[in-house]
């Protein structure tokens, strides 16, 4: 089964380099089959350059350019329109999010799940040097989510998951601009019968660059996203459900 990894990067100079020396050499060495796709959301700094660059060393990987609005929501659903593989994670530019981490993903979906979903907040899970102002905010959406949808995973904001192909196709059509796809899919996912398994994983802190994610304007497009899965959820009638059953 061949792994699509989608990074969206922004600006991501001083980070980009170093996550895909480490993505690679880790997916290398595990020889599992696989292309990174990185989607340049409209760079304005070295980030071009460097891609350019490490094109010609590292042939699995593949530049996208997204000629279109700007944000991560935007250039995640351009990464997820143009990968080729079996399954797709997405993972962040800034090494956040562990290769190692996405090998375990990886190896719990050859065992039959739809998707998988990284846990930070579970036993063998942890965060570093994350800061507490958004722990708190972090906390407190994902028990609102789970109250209102009553599902046990405690960590659907986080971006670091997997889905198979079909999933992805599932899915769509996407609406979230920017970090609330991070909710939009999971929720999609669990509403319309997809069939899950939660890893745990470890968040590092990034050591360069400054995060994207702007927590002040996100809550009004965090509610739209759980507001429209929780009528899709009560009022679809199973219309956008997935096809076959669980096994």
């Amino acid at each position: 089964m061949k792994l699509s990894v989608v990074i969206p990067a922004h600006n991501e100079e001083g980070s980009i380099e170093p996550t895909l020396r480490s993505l690679h050499s880790v997916l290398e060495r595990e020889g599992i089959a696989y292309e990174t796709v990185v989607v340049d959301d409209h760079s304005s700094d070295g980030t071009a350059a460097i891609l350019e660059r490490l094109q010609s060393e590292f042939p699995a990987m593949r530049v996208v350019t997204n000629h279109g609005p700007g944000g991560f929501g935007y250039a995640v659903r351009l990464g997820l329109n143009s990968f080729h593989g079996d399954c797709v994670a997405v993972m962040m530019a800034d090494l956040s999010d562990s290769p190692e981490d996405l090998v375990k993903f990886y190896r719990k979906l050859l065992e039959g799940f739809d998707c998988v979903f990284g846990t930070r907040w579970s036993k063998g899970g942890g965060v570093v040097d994350y800061p507490w102002v958004k722990k708190v905010i972090n906390r407190m959406a994902n028990h609102i989510v789970r109250l209102v949808f009553g599902f046990r995973y405690n960590d659907c904001t986080n971006a670091f998951k997997l889905y198979s192909k079909e999933t992805i196709t599932g899915l769509q059509p996407f609406l979230s601009p920017h970090f609330n796809l991070t909710l939009e899919l999971p929720l999609k996912a669990i509403v319309r019968g997809y069939r899950y398994a939660v890893v745990p994983n470890t968040w590092y802190n990034r050591k360069s660059g400054v995060s994207k994610l702007k927590i002040k304007e996100m809550g009004s497009r965090y509610f739209f996203i759980m507001l429209y899965c929780l009528i899709e959820k009560h009022f679809s009638r199973g219309d956008f459900r997935k096809s076959t059953d669980n096994p």
